[in-house]
């Protein structure tokens, strides 16, 4: 008899380290259980509602008697079609809806088949580090293996040493790899690009033979005139890339997984056939209302990323009042933050502190990677005067840790 579930002959589980996020959710929990008022800016999912024509559509749409049923799984024709108008309109890309344009049940479900129908045994997927979980794990789950490329926003031209270190283990890694992973505006560090960037890597991609995934989720969440570039407008990035756009952020529909697979139609192809053994598709409805989202005013998304852009003043400011030096992204839903030097915790430490001390609760560095490790990453997930609660939280949790350090200090001076 086996006692012990992990002795089953799961290989692919035993390769998952325990999820870190984790330990912050359970204390976040039993600190809510026992009363206490918690300010959530942890996990990147989105409080802003979609637009009221979209929702309009699908309770519309969803009142029809035949539209119940299993659905298409990669995508309805004229939801394909609204993807690939809504790329020409706004990137210039102009794309084949049948050949090109593939619905995914969310990024996080596109990428990880895709993931897995174009790596083998013994694959090797360039990763940044740190990065979404799920980029570095998806190719362990498939039994591939993965090498990361640091990524530090602390360097001056991050964007050339990242390319610089990305050749480097291309041209000296064995075997060598099959595909490299990106995403700008990047999750956790907020990192941004300009088209020159994937200029280069479609160059390098295309001298190599090498696949390149780009993971889009942050196009429409952008401040301070920024504009997000994509990869598909690179001339002949459809050779070696495909690109993942999200409808979760901008369009704040991350509970209705509506994200397409855009670019090379051979790996396109190769998802849609995985796909059709796993998945039925999107419920129709909300394929329905996609397509009113994206045919839509793009004005709607807009106006979202200015509530994250008034969000990110408010906790970027006030975080830097109370003297912890932080930059403003200029994308993302995201603040990415340097501990300060006189803390002297890791980055889980830290985030249990101001889970018990300031009630609020961030993301780990350490549970995007090693290189994540000495950050914590706000999540700008709720209300403006819940961030100013988040803030002043943050104020005493330091006022009292920097009387216990005085405290400390002339006894490690004795």
């Amino acid at each position: 008899m086996i006692n012990d579930p992990m002795d089953w002959a799961f290989p692919r589980i035993k390769r998952l380290p325990p999820y870190v996020f984790s330990i912050v959710n359970e204390l976040k929990y039993k600190l809510r259980r026992q009363g206490e008022d918690i300010v959530d800016l942890g996990m990147g999912n989105p409080n802003v509602p979609p637009a009221k024509h979209i929702i309009d559509k699908l309770c519309e749409v969803a009142q029809r008697p035949n539209v119940h049923g299993y659905s298409a799984s990669k995508g309805i024709p004229r939801l394909r079609k609204a993807i690939c108008d809504f790329y020409e309109r706004r990137f210039g890309v102009k794309l084949d809806p049948e050949r090109e344009a593939i619905l995914t049940i969310g990024a996080k479900e596109g990428y990880s088949h895709l993931i897995l129908a174009m790596t083998s045994p013994g694959d090797t997927v360039i990763v940044p580090n740190p990065t979404y979980p799920i980029h570095y794990y998806a190719p362990i789950i498939a039994g591939g293996e993965v090498h990361s490329v640091p990524l530090s926003v602390e360097e001056e031209n991050y964007q050339e040493s990242f390319l610089r270190r990305l050749y480097e283990i291309v041209k000296t890694a064995m075997p060598k790899p099959k595909a490299v992973v990106v995403s700008f505006p990047h999750n956790p560090t907020t990192a941004t690009v300009e088209l020159d960037f994937f200029k280069e890597l479609v160059r390098f991609a295309r001298e190599q033979g090498l696949w390149v995934i780009h993971d889009f989720a942050y196009a429409d969440i952008a401040f301070d005139g920024y504009e997000p570039p994509s990869i598909l407008q690179v001339p002949g990035a459809k050779e070696v890339a495909v690109e993942i756009y999200s409808m979760s952020k901008g369009f704040s529909m991350a509970g209705w997984r509506v994200a397409f697979v855009v670019g090379n139609e051979l790996l396109i192809k190769n998802l849609a056939h995985l796909k059709s053994y796993l998945d039925y598709g999107v419920f129709t409805p909300i394929q329905v209302a996609s397509i009113v989202a994206l045919e839509g005013p793009y004005e709607v998304v807009r106006e979202t990323a200015k509530v994250y852009e008034r969000r990110r003043n408010i906790l970027v400011d006030g975080l830097n009042k109370l003297g912890w030096p932080v930059k403003k992204p200029k994308a993302t839903m995201f603040v990415w933050a340097k501990i300060p030097e006189w803390v002297k915790m890791g980055s889980l430490e830290f985030a249990m502190f101001l889970l018990k001390e300031a009630k609020v609760a961030v993301a780990p560095g350490v549970g995007f990677g090693q290189y994540g490790e000495g950050y914590v990453r706000f999540a700008l997930v709720e209300n403006e005067q819940r961030i100013r609660q988040a803030v002043r939280g943050i104020r005493r949790a330091f006022r009292k840790l920097q009387r216990e350090v005085r405290r400390l200090e002339p006894e490690r001076s004795s």
